[in-house]
């Protein structure tokens, strides 16, 4: 009498082994773990902006086009901005100048003109720059800033050149005793030099956080590295 044979072990089944160990093929784990796949050292899914060269040399072009658009800023505040009467009166052989309207305002309107005047500038400039550049950037900022600043300063410079004789008693001896003239243009509020660069930057500002491009948020999937479920 011989005793049972013990039964065989049932096959292992090497292909759902081998399917468990085998690596998933490339385009399927760029399909799985694109996600992560789509990160880089430059940036957020690979959008790294032009580069930082492309950005000075934009900024740079920015600045230098802002500024020499202060010629047209001196020039409207030169043909806009009231004047200031004054009148000249000879005693003996000196000569006195006076405000011949010594409770006007004209030198208050004058400051408040090219204030005025810088502030739109400042809106427009940064409405261009952010239609040309929408992604913005620090150098374009900056270069907004700089430009408003010395485009500010070369339209104070040009009026007061282009305005009324400096030299108010050369002037006076000119036009005669009791002639009312033009007092030259000046500039009394010189904190209304920022008023461009300030425009400029609330208005892009205003702009970027309203219209600027938004960086893409990473698609969510199910896989191995999502949340279990509640």
């Amino acid at each position: 009498m011989t005793a049972p044979l013990t039964p065989p072990p049932p096959p292992h089944d090497q292909s759902s082994h081998q399917a468990r160990q085998a690596p998933p093929p490339a385009g399927e784990a760029a399909g799985q773990y694109g996600e992560y796949g789509q990160y880089g050292h430059h940036g957020e899914y690979g959008q790294d902006g032009p580069g930082m060269k492309t950005e000075l040399r934009e900024a740079a072009v920015i600045a230098v086009a802002v500024a020499v658009s202060g010629v047209l800023l001196g020039l409207l505040w030169l043909w806009l901005a009231p004047h200031v009467p004054l009148v000249g009166d000879r005693s003996d052989s000196s000569w006195a100048v006076y405000l011949k309207d010594s409770e006007g305002e004209q030198a208050a309107g004058v400051d408040g003109t090219f204030t005025l005047l810088a502030l739109a500038f400042g809106a427009v400039s940064a409405v261009v720059v952010f239609l040309w550049r929408r992604r913005g950037g620090v150098p374009l900022v900056v270069a907004l800033g700089v430009g408003g600043l010395l485009a500010s300063f070369l339209a104070w410079r040009l009026g007061v050149w282009l305005g009324p004789e400096q030299d108010v008693i050369a002037h006076a001896k000119a036009v005669g005793k009791g002639v009312t003239f033009s007092a030259p243009l000046k500039l009394g509020a010189k904190g209304a030099l920022l008023a461009w660069s300030l425009g400029a930057l609330v208005v892009h500002l205003g702009l970027t956080a309203l219209f600027g491009p938004r960086d893409p948020e990473p698609p969510y999937e199910d896989g191995p590295y999502a949340a279990p479920p509640a």
